[in-house]
């Protein structure tokens, strides 16, 4: 008698599943990273005082601290991107996030003025590889729906909140344990976010295409050139040879670069992205609204020590409830989206922050924290809570996967060109005033009008995009 299986007890090894990237796991990693980041961008602020002090740095060189992070940051970040289209996204990812806790341990590690001026530089090349790459990670793992849109958003939150949170994360090291824990933090959270990402990032395929030399030279150069005049404007004043020469520079080098892209069959940013009018807008927006938020800390930061005499442990928790606000109303922005639409957020946070800025530039010595700077720190929390997140979904609506890289490369590059432009304009803004107090409340009158512009840009451009998108009757 001849045997026969017996399909009842012997087990069926289930099909294959097809490889899915483990969303929550992704979603984490990218998130963490970009905090990590953007922390950084705004850790440095209360732990200036201390990091002069003990390194004996004029006030020049201590503006390149921070200047030298954002300078490489940001002329380095369309390069970034698209060397995550090129190359595959999870394998860039991963060197830049090994390049940032290096540059990290030795900004924690530095014993002069030019170590850490030069550490702080090599930081800016490994974010400027992290977060486009970030971004793109996101539009490539999570589908078009409710789970990019909350993605999108939480990662715009962190944008905001790390900024924020930076202040008092910034402030209570530096004022419990020392300005460089917040760097050398940095250093195993990286190593975790490594292991975690060869394990759960999903392996994108590299572009087929021809790298963009041209394209990659001069847009780094170009905007380099322009950040570096625009930084010199803030220190030398924008009548200046240092200011004049570098931003007349960097505009022909950039010019170059538009050209090329024009002819280049594989550019590093198509140009086709500017096309739609509701990213464009997003961009302007993004732009002005980082300049002035990154401002808005860089002045309250000098006001809180300078005029109230507050330490940088009291100046830090001061952002304490806008920073608990702002985390608090981003968790209604992805329902919120689903219902109004990205623009409609847009609009009403930068109006919200708007008001706050307006409210601050009427501060003096005499008004006390919780008239001159509860109220507007409330309505600012609120504010970012409600645009950071639709803000960054507008700037890469509608951008084909080919383009995820230089999508999200633009959306950071608008983010940290503004966030130097800020500071920069604004400072020369308050440049005429006689006190302290008087040059933080024209910088912050300043930052109003900057507002105003993200909020005009945001009404007529992305605004119809967006009804479009969704849809609805335009009404003209």
């Amino acid at each position: 008698m001849t045997a026969t299986p017996d399909t009842a007890s012997t087990p069926v090894p289930p099909p294959a599943r097809a490889s899915r990237p483990h969303h929550t796991v992704v979603l984490v990693i990218v998130l963490v990273s970009y905090f990590m980041i953007v922390l950084d961008n705004s850790i440095i602020f209360t732990g200036l005082p201390e990091i002069q002090r003990g390194m004996g740095l004029s006030p020049t060189a201590l503006s390149w601290v921070q200047d030298a992070y954002t300078l490489v940051f940001g002329g380095l970040l369309l390069l970034g991107a698209r060397a995550g289209d090129l190359l595959g996204r999870q394998r860039v990812f991963v060197l830049g996030l090994a390049l940032f806790g290096l540059a990290s341990f030795l900004v924690g590690t530095a014993q002069d003025e030019a170590w850490i001026i030069a550490a702080r530089a090599f930081q800016g090349v490994g974010a400027a590889i992290v977060a486009p790459s970030s971004l793109s990670l996101i539009t490539s793992t999570f589908p078009v729906g409710p789970e990019r849109t909350r993605a999108v958003s939480l990662y715009g939150t962190t944008a905001g909140v790390g900024a924020s949170l930076g202040m008092v994360v910034g402030g209570a090291l530096a004022g419990l344990v020392s300005w460089r824990a917040g760097f050398f933090i940095n250093v195993p959270i990286a190593i975790v976010l490594i292991v975690l990402a060869v394990r759960y990032l999903p392996q994108t395929a590299p572009t087929r295409g021809r790298f963009d030399v041209l394209g990659a030279v001069t847009s780094t150069l170009g905007m380099g050139a322009l950040v570096y005049g625009i930084v010199n404007g803030g220190d030398h004043g924008w009548g200046a040879s240092a200011t004049i020469l570098p931003i007349v520079a960097g505009a022909v080098v950039l010019a170059v670069f538009v050209l090329n892209e024009l002819k280049a069959a594989h550019p590093i940013m198509p140009l086709r992205l500017f096309a739609d009018a509701g990213r464009s807008g997003a961009a302007v927006a993004r732009l002005l609204f980082a300049g002035t938020g990154i401002a808005f800390f860089f002045f309250t930061t000098q006001f809180l020590q300078g005029v109230y005499g507050w330490s940088a442990l009291e100046a830090g928790v001061a952002f304490l409830p806008m920073t608990l606000l702002q985390f608090a109303v981003s968790l209604f922005v992805p329902r919120l989206t689903r219902r109004f639409g990205n623009a409609l957020l847009v609009a009403s946070g930068i109006a919200i922050v708007l008001v706050a800025v307006l409210w601050l530039s009427r501060i003096t010595p005499d008004v006390g924290y919780l008239a001159g700077f509860a109220g507007p720190l409330v309505l600012f929390g609120i504010g970012q809570g409600l645009c950071f997140g639709p803000l960054t979904a507008a700037g890469i609506a509608g951008a084909p996967a080919a383009d995820a890289g230089a999508a999200s490369g633009l959306v950071n590059t608008a983010h940290q060109l503004g966030s130097t432009l800020g500071v920069a304009v604004l400072t020369a803004v308050g440049a005429g005033a006689a006190t302290l107090s008087g040059r933080v409340a024209d910088a912050y009158t300043g930052g109003a009008v900057m507002l105003g512009i993200a909020l005009v840009a945001t009404l007529v451009l992305v605004l119809p995009s967006d009804r479009r998108a969704r849809g609805r009757v335009v009404v003209p």
